[in-house]
């Protein structure tokens, strides 16, 4: 809810910050710092959190969410990337950010990373501080392996942590995705013994051009029976895969129709929703209407 002193009219309203698919990830490697060396491919969906911004002469930044309650700001990402620009720049104001939080945590859409990203890219162009785009993902990577690509805003295929990116342009199908009903940690799945480490390095377009796959889905499924039972029953409609560290997984459809005959057919006990893949960012489209 927006304080009434804020006058609608001075609310930037409805900067998206859209999810992710991880059409493949190949774990080649890890390094002395223990993050961990990448191969993968990222596409948008035209799913997203939603970000409204009301910038403030004062120095205060506050968010209001509903997820205040189980993120401490400490650790919020929205506000971490709002004084990262801030520091940076050294601007003299602030701002109040309202967060309508739809993506899952936990769910391997980059939500929380998306949600940096966006905070970044819109407070820059709000806050008119023009720091271009490469110094907005150099920032954003200090905040996670993720927000660079989310700055790019285009489909790319990735490789280090996932910060060296190349733009790319994979078909843009339907997907249904499966929501399960579990939190998959990260950082847990990054630091088991059980998961492969040394899936050989291959060339982008071999990879763009082989059958893809997630080397974290194995370990995933076999801990949380909720995202091996999503998988199964999406697996008999369209080729299917996990994102990223899950728990969330895809299948892919030519025609929307086709998703939405599956979804129409999900069980009771499993969410879902259908999207667009998108190699432009709903938050890149954004930003070029400004």
């Amino acid at each position: 809810m927006k304080p009434t002193h804020l006058r609608k009219s001075a609310v930037s309203t409805s900067w998206p910050a859209p999810a992710k698919l991880n059409l493949f990830l190949h774990i080649t490697g890890q390094r002395a710092d223990g993050y961990h060396q990448l191969q993968t491919l990222f596409q948008f969906i035209d799913h997203c959190d939603y970000l409204d911004f009301h910038i403030t002469n004062t120095d205060d930044l506050i968010l209001h969410s509903a997820i205040s309650d189980s993120v401490a700001d400490s650790d919020n990402l929205i506000l971490k990337a709002a004084k990262s620009l801030k520091r940076y720049t050294q601007y003299e104001g602030g701002a109040h950010i309202w967060l309508d939080k739809l993506l899952p945590m936990g769910g391997g859409l980059g939500g929380g990373s998306s949600d940096a990203a966006t905070t970044l890219v819109a407070l820059n162009a709000l806050w008119k501080t023009n720091v271009s785009p490469s110094k907005l993902a150099e920032i954003g990577l200090t905040l996670g392996a993720d927000v660079p690509v989310f700055i790019n805003g285009l489909s790319a295929f990735a490789e280090g942590v996932g910060e060296q990116l190349i733009t790319v342009e994979p078909a843009e199908p339907w997907y249904l995705v499966i929501v399960p009903d579990v939190h998959v940690s990260t950082k847990d799945i990054f630091q088991h013994p059980d998961l492969p480490r040394n899936t050989p390095k291959l060339d982008m377009n071999s990879l763009m051009t082989q059958q893809w796959t997630n080397d974290c889905q194995k370990l995933v499924t076999t801990k949380h029976p909720q995202v091996a039972n999503a998988l199964s029953w999406l697996v008999e409609y369209a080729p299917s895969r996990m994102t990223g560290t899950g728990a969330c997984v895809f299948g892919e459809f030519t025609h929307s129709q086709q998703a939405l005959d599956a979804l129409a057919e999900l069980p009771a006990h499993m969410r879902g929703f259908v999207a667009k893949g998108m190699n432009k960012s709903p938050l890149k489209i954004r930003l070029e209407q400004l």
